[in-house]
């Protein structure tokens, strides 16, 4: 098809700079950082006392400025990179008929499989019980002005086919001034579907500007993914200055708790890869490795997009009429991880808070972690406002978040990691559904 001759090359490019920081261990550099971030906050911090409390607050906010500029870098890029990658992605289909299939498998497999890791959250939650050893710290928690700036937004079960038009942008401008990803999302499809209608010489330049775009876009993010070991630094730094570092000792089991959920569903993912794709589990983590140690490493799935798309189209040989629909739909909608680490959150905090969870309020975790997952930014922290919303609606007080937020860096990366498991597990799945694929050539010594 015509339409295939705009892969972007500089996809490629920027890729190759990416794996290049991993090759530099940029992983290491970052966790060196953390480090180093855990070191100087509790330094300055309420549990050393070097320095006054608002004294070690100023520094605090100064160090985390590197993390500030990291952080609005990586949202100022997020929306038009999106737009073009989508609309790019869309216009390399084949025809409307494969487009359409691919569109609602995908957000099928995506509403599902978010559904099961809440699930697997709540269940993890309980049986461990992380909240037992945290009782005594409920009353000393601080109401972060997070929470009560996001519980408010969530809408009303009866407003919901009001909301369910508001999806459709009535503004597309106002939709990205506003971070609206999943107007924005459905704008990008509406576009690429129109693309993909026309004559092929009507939609080049169209197509050769969202290229430029593109390529602007994801020169941008490799500037910003310079700063990351020097913005995680500044972050740590910051959060474990203002709680103190004895608190965050005391969330170990809350993060063991965590990252035992997560573990959990990249097992789900590798058993739906062998059973349903038949792909050995060893292979595509092997074959993943760089991709998810950056994505940890930036606790953004938007900024390894790029690395995303050339590792499902080089080492799982997925198409790029494929890879270029589902990664960048799916660091807008698929947070699995997320919606994990925003279960075992609540069952954490109806612990501490002595808050008794009935089966119709877990039911309502679970489709609150689905419903608001899907649309949130793909950017670093966005799960602590969407936990904001989980907890106003089940009854849990939101200023039990302040208790949360010293680790959620850390959780932040590992569950990024998983969301980008499944983007690209499902970019495989849904190449393996498609029909006639594009194999990438096997290793020496192992099959296709």
């Amino acid at each position: 098809m015509e339409n295939n001759g705009y892969y972007p090359q500089q996809l490629r490019h920027l890729s190759g700079y990416l794996s290049g920081l991993v090759k530099g261990r940029l992983w290491l550099k970052v966790l060196i950082g953390m480090l180093m971030g855990l070191v100087t906050g509790t330094l300055l911090g309420p549990s050393v006392g070097l320095v006054e409390p608002a004294t070690g607050s100023l520094v605090g906010n100064w160090l985390a400025f590197p993390g500030q500029l990291f952080l609005a870098t990586i949202q100022m890029i997020v929306i038009p990179l999106v737009i073009a990658s989508v609309v790019r992605g869309l216009a390399a289909s084949e025809d409307l008929a494969q487009l359409r299939t691919l569109g609602v498998r995908v957000t099928i497999f995506f509403v599902i499989t978010t559904a099961v890791a809440a699930v697997i959250g709540l269940w993890i939650g309980g049986v461990m019980n992380p909240g037992a050893m945290m009782t005594g710290l409920a009353a000393t928690a601080p109401s972060p002005s997070v929470a009560a700036s996001a519980s408010s937004d969530f809408p009303d079960v009866l407003e919901l086919p009001q909301t369910l038009i508001g999806l459709l942008p009535g503004n597309p401008l106002d939709a990205m001034v506003e971070g609206q990803m999943l107007q924005v999302v459905i704008f990008s499809i509406i576009v690429g579907v129109a693309l993909v209608s026309m004559d092929p010489k009507k939609s080049r330049p169209m197509l050769e500007l969202l290229d430029s775009l593109q390529q602007i876009c994801m020169t941008v993010v490799g500037w910003a993914m310079r700063l990351a070991p020097i913005a995680v630094f500044g972050l740590m730094a910051q959060l474990t200055t203002t709680i103190g570092f004895q608190a965050m000792l005391g969330m170990a089991s809350y993060v063991l708790t965590v990252i035992v959920g997560l573990l959990l569903m990249l097992v789900v993912y590798m058993v739906i890869l062998k059973l349903l794709v038949g792909d050995s589990p060893r292979r595509f983590l092997r074959d993943t490795r760089d991709v998810l140690l950056l994505a940890f490493s930036t606790s953004s799935s938007a900024a390894v997009m790029p690395m995303s798309i050339r590792t499902a189209e080089d080492k799982l040989g997925v198409r790029p009429s494929v890879s270029q629909f589902v990664i960048p739909l799916g660091a807008t909608i698929n947070m699995n991880g997320t919606a994990l680490y925003q279960a075992v959150a609540t069952v954490f905090l109806a612990q501490v808070y002595g808050v008794d969870l009935s089966v119709g309020s877990l039911a309502l975790v679970v489709a609150m972690a689905v419903g608001a997952s899907v649309g949130s930014p793909a950017t670093p922290g966005v799960g602590i406002v969407i936990l904001a919303m989980v907890l106003q609606t089940v009854g849990v007080p939101p200023s039990g978040i302040a208790l949360i937020m010293g680790v959620d860096r850390i959780l932040d990366m590992c569950r990024t990691a998983i969301n980008v498991t499944g983007d690209l597990i499902t970019c495989r799945l849904m190449e393996n559904w498609s029909g006639t694929r594009l194999v990438s050539e096997p290793e020496p010594g192992n099959p296709a």
